[in-house]
């Protein structure tokens, strides 16, 4: 899915859909009511109001990696002296064919089963993939999880949560304000923030500024910046020719970074999001770099949706979360935490 251009735009044909984008979020709201499966773990959500990509897995592998900072290498959190909890990630499995739940493993699971974030998140944490994420969340306590980041699930009742994170990128913020498909929107803004527990916004510091200035938030709403930037890897882009291919959210954000690191891009090719990646797409792309003598490179999340015969014939391009404030997201874990320990 490509989000069309005039969900940006509050336009002509924006107001001809907003009755239908009325039904739309009418039907969020009475599905949300329903009554969700409380487990005896805590739940935290990490998800967004907008369709497509706002950087929700970075955000995921951010609070895995939090907790992994304060445990051993097995990612068990420290809570208490004595006390501690193995964190699973529950995810829809979008894009994959398996309906669940089954637990991911990276060394016999593709993307076609499983889909690409859970295969990604799979490096860092247990993940279950279902369609019912109740039962998907039932299996990861079961097995032994102690606690659960639902990736994407904020507009799901299936799982009651402890605590919701939303994430909203800076540069697109909320589009033209309407719900789909007249816009980009799951849910009205202030119906979905008014169930958020924290806000995050992510994207360069004038991007943040420009959304936090034009977009009315909560009171009281507790607001987190951040930005998404590569990992250091060691690789010296300064000069160097790549080809680029992205199936993300936004293709053209990895294309500029790519650029801010100094690489020279002699190509750019932006794919659908979750788009599959065939032999014929890779064999003109591998060609395209052999006559341009550049490398070819993409986004970790495209890496891991390349067939496995094709696997390292594109250099993959980590992420990884930045937050202007370290010190707020041991607010968030404190608080999913703090109230379900005992006495």
């Amino acid at each position: 899915m490509r989000a069309p251009a005039f969900w940006s735009i509050d336009g002509p044909l924006a107001r001809l859909l907003s009755p239908f984008g009325a039904v739309y979020g009418a039907a969020t709201r009475r599905r949300l009511r329903r009554q969700g499966v409380r487990l005896s773990i805590p739940v935290l959500c990490v998800g967004n109001l907008t369709a497509g990509g706002t950087g929700k897995t970075p955000v995921v592998i951010a609070l895995i990696e939090a907790l992994a900072a304060r445990s051993s290498p097995d990612l068990r959190l420290d809570l208490r002296p004595g006390l501690h909890a193995d964190v699973h990630i529950v995810s829809r499995g979008y894009g994959g064919r398996l309906k669940g739940p089954v637990r991911v493993d990276p060394t016999r699971h593709s993307a076609e089963e499983v889909g690409d974030e859970p295969l990604l998140l799979s490096a860092f944490a247990p993940v279950w993939v279902a369609r019912d994420r109740a039962a998907a969340g039932r299996a990861a306590e079961a097995a032994g999880a102690e606690a659960l980041i639902l990736d994407d699930g904020f507009q799901n009742p299936s799982l009651v949560k402890d605590l919701s994170l939303v994430v909203v990128d800076a540069e697109t913020g909320f589009g033209n304000g309407r719900c789909i498909p007249a816009g980009p929107l799951r849910e009205p803004v202030a119906v979905g923030l008014g169930r958020a527990d924290f806000l995050l916004i992510l994207g360069p510091a004038a991007a943040r500024a420009g959304f936090r200035a034009r977009t009315a938030l909560p009171d009281g709403l507790p607001v987190l910046e951040g930005e998404i930037v590569p990992r250091d890897t060691g690789m010296a882009w300064e000069g160097r020719r790549v080809v680029a291919f992205a199936g993300i959210g936004r293709p053209e954000k990895f294309f500029a970074t790519l650029r801010g690191l100094g690489a020279d891009l002699v190509g750019a090719h932006a794919l659908a999001d979750h788009q599959p990646i065939g032999r014929q797409l890779m064999a003109r792309l591998e060609r395209e770099a052999r006559d341009k003598r550049a490398m070819l490179v993409t986004t970790d999340k495209d890496a891991v949706r390349l067939p496995r015969a094709l696997h390292g014939t594109a250099i993959p391009v980590p992420v990884t979360l930045r937050l202007e404030d370290p010190d707020r997201l041991e607010q968030i874990l404190g608080k999913v935490f703090a109230f379900k320990l005992p006495g």
